[in-house]
């Protein structure tokens, strides 16, 4: 880790040709990607076993999932600067070694505090790591067709990682124990480290380095008001009672009291942003119609890919009785389904350009979710779900890989760990948004069925719960569809880089001394 830093096209100091051991740092890269998006899914599945094992209550159990999210999201900012500044592969490999120690004191954890201290620190490693990853590749691939394949595997990854998440985690605590969900990333996490060292070439900003502190007090406290004002929206209201679907929603005082606290932070933290010397986030890196608008799509398709996880796990154990682990294959199509479109879509960017290929594609993932809307409960899994997931994996290969390009078109080397942290908080926010948004709509649109056919007695009450419940997923696959919509609309107006401009220009004309 003591190798001199390279240019900012990643190659050794002294090289004029790219370096001939990129494509195995790209592996290593994508081995950690991987890891981070696993571990955000693959504890859903974990966290029934857990919750009995360590006698977590059902207020207390969401915290599992949410001490991760809220770390990751929160830190993000400050992550990609810490990559910018002390360099990026000293901060993915730190990034590695904390994320393996703080699994490894998750998976023996034996009470909930420490389970979720764990959790935390998980999310706070992963913030290092996940900057640091993407601005390695972009500041390695320079040449347009190579950096497309790049880009290729990442948008892949981004899209289908969370599925094969379901997938090992039904497979880990059905045949294992929930702890290896946590353990398994101990000996993933070292492997890539070790590998790190002779693979990944070290690169850093230039220019002045120095930590806006205000900025990072500013970003950091008001990303955690918004994730976590996001979580208590999507909170249940009476979680000790399993019939009850109700969540404390937009207008319970505590999730007022943050959601408002974030505005003011965010509001104050622009306003210092444009007057800070060397600003945590400068503006520049979001304010430019092609980054901006990537940001955005990343953010509305986060969001509404949600509403397909989520509410088709339900549907799959709830209303089809499958077991954790038939539910996490069920959804193996669509993991497929982008793995296998993101080699052609990574051919066709440098020929077509961005958003010849991100608008049929946010079409095909509005069809595919409306699809959804159609189930009930006794629909076909391979005459209706099926197709459902192969169009919008399909579709959505067509947005991740050019959205992710996009979003570093003119980043130079001094914002490239920033401007990748951009692009992680756009897709952790919009889960969070996912999350409580349509978690709200289901759990009104369940109760407005009940009021509609009210049960006579108990028994009727649960014979009803089950239509009620598709009811719900209609409601949410609707919106999910809408924000995916919302998404086209945003590629259809904001991006407008040509084919040239993905993504050549995304570092090989950045000054590093900017």
């Amino acid at each position: 880790m003591s190798e001199p830093a390279t240019n900012p096209s990643g190659t050794p100091p002294g090289r004029d040709e790219p370096d001939p051991g990129r494509w195995w740092a790209l592996t290593v890269l994508a081995a950690a990607q991987l890891m981070i998006i696993l571990d955000a899914s693959i504890v859903n599945i974990a966290l029934p076993s857990a919750q009995a094992d360590l006698d977590i209550s059902n207020a207390d159990r969401q915290w599992m999932v949410t001490a991760y999210t809220l770390a990751f999201g929160a830190l993000l900012l400050l992550g990609g600067r810490i990559a910018d500044y002390t360099g990026r592969k000293r901060t993915f490999i730190v990034g590695l070694l904390g994320f393996a120690g703080a699994s490894a004191i998750g998976g023996l954890a034996p009470n909930q505090e420490l389970l979720f201290a764990a959790r935390a620190l998980q999310g706070a490693f992963a913030a290092l790591m996940a900057p640091a990853s993407l601005s390695i590749v972009t500041v390695t691939f320079t040449e347009p067709k190579e950096r497309a394949k790049a880009f290729g595997v990442f948008g892949a990854l981004a899209g289908g990682g969370a599925a094969i998440g379901l997938i090992v985690g039904g497979v880990l605590t059905e045949y294992a124990s929930w702890r290896w969900c946590l353990g398994v990333n101990v000996p993933v996490a070292l492997i890539v480290a070790a590998a790190a060292v002779p693979l990944v070439h070290e690169s850093k900003a230039h220019g002045d380095t120095r930590y806006d502190v205000p900025g990072l007090l500013l970003a950091t406290t008001g990303l955690f008001a918004l994730v976590y004002g996001f979580t208590e929206a999507a909170r249940a209201e009476n979680p000790d009672d399993p019939s009850s679907t109700a969540v404390q929603g937009w207008t319970d005082p505590s999730t007022l009291t943050f959601l408002i606290l974030a505005v003011v932070l965010l509001i104050a933290f622009v306003l210092w942003e444009q007057r800070a010397r060397n600003p945590l986030l400068p503006l520049r890196v979001v304010l430019d119609r092609n980054r901006g608008g990537s940001f955005l799509v990343f953010l509305l398709v986060g969001a509404g890919l949600f509403a397909m996880f989520l509410f088709l796990t339900y549907y799959f154990q709830v209303n089809l009785g499958y077991t954790p682990l038939e539910a996490g294959f069920a959804f193996l199509p669509f993991s497929l389904g982008i793995i296998l479109t993101a080699g052609f879509v990574s051919q066709l960017l440098p020929r077509v350009g961005p958003r010849a290929l991100m608008v049929p594609g946010l079409a095909m993932a509005v069809v595919g979710m409306l699809l959804l809307t159609r189930i009930d409960q006794g629909s076909s899994y391979w005459a209706l779900v099926f197709p459902s997931m192969v169009v919008m994996s399909v579709g959505l290969a067509g947005v991740f890989i050019p959205a992710a390009s996009t979003s570093l078109v003119g980043v130079g080397s001094h914002d490239a760990g920033v401007a990748s942290a951009v692009l992680n908080t756009s897709q952790q926010i919009g889960g969070s948004l996912g999350t409580a948004l349509l978690n709200t709509l289901f759990a009104g649109a369940v109760t407005a069925y009940f009021t509609d056919n009210p049960p006579a007695s108990s028994e009727q009450a649960q014979q009803i719960l089950p239509l009620a419940f598709i009811h719900g997923y209609h409601v949410a696959f609707f919106w999910g569809a809408a924000l995916f919509a919302v998404a086209l609309l945003v590629s259809i107006v904001l991006i407008n880089a040509h084919k040239e401009d993905v993504p050549a220009d995304a570092a090989v004309a950045a000054d590093p001394t900017e």
